[in-house]
């Protein structure tokens, strides 16, 4: 697949860089999940200039620093003693390096130095602070355990704090760039490839790569593709998030997992892990490792009890669902079965997933001020027979409101149901604004 999108982030690499080679040495980090393609980008802004690559991988200080003296020997041409066994040594040679020639330093994985030696950090910025105005380095490090990088950098307590000189967090492809994709991957395609495509893979750049360099392009080959016995996806959540969870993961991946299958409020979750108190791994969930997000319905205040979560990430939110829930079919090897399910909830699964991409669709015209949806009980009834909920409410620019019902298919829409919803929303949320209503359905997409 050829590659797509991440012109803003590439200009910004290619700024610095000739800032760091015109001036002195700036450090750049480069955030994001595991598969978003900081690599990809980070070498590519870097082409045809002379660049050291080093990836942090859990091997003794010693043996990565003599693997690194070959990598900058052979990257460089530059002379670098043997026997070097610790990595400040191998920094400042090349911070001298970079005394008498500009070129790339980029090391992969960052914050793997954690688990090797943590000193290092400190060293790094002992250097760094002596010698950045003194060489013509671009220094770009990347990272994909959110937490640990935002502790080195953003933790005042950490000897990298308030050193980076550019910050980039890489996120998921936005809508118009899948459609561009599928266009390039196959003629006249269907609005239900696009929304299977989105579905599985929440816009991330190597699982798009990977079904489109494999041909899968609707969601029968997809589904095929996901579930074949050497399937990547199998563990790809818990490689993801295990690093960041430690041995609390058990817990992490029980609350995440029923979320995605529908218990999405705090006594619903709690109820089914046997009412235990699970407010602090919520917090945290939230607000340290950002997986999941609260949702109230729009204009609510935020001492509101009407609260729900949902998994940010789309392909999480897949992947608890399917993979870590029916991890038996995997472990029997049962991958038959696995598909039977994917396919048989697809039309309920990916009929709210279609919520996400008009939700994100919105976001990206950058024409609103508030997008949300709202959901209400009536009075005196009980909550699952009556609760009125509309799937997506938007005030432009303008102050305009709309509501919106999202339908796969366009025919089950109702008019007249949706008005009788948004007479229930004004009262309590926009008074007297006037509320245009409508159905966004697969054609619109």
């Amino acid at each position: 697949m050829k590659y797509y999108d991440r012109v803003s982030e590439l200009n910004l690499l290619k700024t610095i860089q000739k800032k760091s080679f015109d001036e002195f040495s700036k450090m750049t980090v480069l955030k994001g999940r595991r598969r978003i393609g900081k690599t990809t980008l980070g070498i590519l802004s870097m082409e045809g200039t002379d660049t050291v690559y080093l990836f942090v991988s859990r091997k003794p200080e010693a043996y990565l620093c003599a693997e690194y003296a070959e990598s900058i020997r052979q990257s460089l041409n530059e002379y670098v003693p043997q026997g070097i066994t610790r990595f400040k040594d191998i920094f400042t040679i090349l911070m001298n390096i970079g005394k008498n020639r500009h070129f790339n330093l980029f090391i992969d994985e960052f914050q793997e130095f954690l688990y090797i030696n943590p000193t290092i950090y400190a060293d790094i910025q002992d250097v760094w602070d002596r010698e950045r105005r003194n060489s013509k380095i671009n220094f770009v490090v990347s990272g994909s355990v959110f937490t640990l990088m935002e502790k080195i950098f953003k933790d005042e307590k950490q000897a990298l704090f308030g050193r980076a000189d550019l910050s980039l967090t890489l996120e998921a492809f936005r809508t118009d760039v899948l459609k561009e994709i599928m266009e390039d991957h196959k003629n006249n395609y269907a609005n239900e490839d696009l929304l299977a495509l989105y579905s599985f893979t929440g816009g991330v750049p190597k699982y798009v790569e990977l079904f489109m360099d494999n041909g899968c392009t609707d969601m029968d080959s997809m589904v095929d593709y996901l579930t074949r016995p050497d399937s990547l996806f199998f563990d790809e959540g818990k490689n993801m998030l295990i690093q960041e969870f430690g041995k609390q993961y058990s817990t992490y991946f029980s609350i995440l997992g029923l979320i995605a299958s529908g218990d999405v409020t705090l006594p619903q979750i709690e109820g089914r892990l046997g009412e235990k108190s699970i407010g602090g791994q919520m917090k945290i969930l939230e607000e340290e490792y950002r997986l999941i997000k609260k949702k109230r319905p729009i204009r609510a205040k935020d001492s509101s009890k009407s609260v729900r979560y949902e998994i940010n990430d789309v392909f999480l939110r897949f992947w608890f669902r399917y993979f870590y829930r029916y991890r038996n079919l995997i472990e029997i090897k049962n991958y038959s079965a696995l598909a039977s399910i994917i396919r048989n909830d697809y039309t309920t699964y990916s009929g709210r997933i279609l919520e996400r991409w008009f939700r994100q669709k919105l976001m990206e015209s950058q024409q609103y001020m508030e997008i949300g949806s709202w959901w209400h009980p009536r009075r005196g009834s009980s909550w699952k027979e009556t609760e009125n909920e509309i799937d997506l409410v938007a005030v432009d620019l303008e102050g305009r409101v709309s509501a919106f019902e999202v339908k796969r298919n366009r025919k089950k829409y109702s008019e007249a149901l949706l008005r009788a919803k948004v007479c229930d929303m004004q009262s309590s949320a926009f008074g007297q604004s006037e509320i245009s209503t409508g159905c966004l359905s697969l054609e619109d997409m």
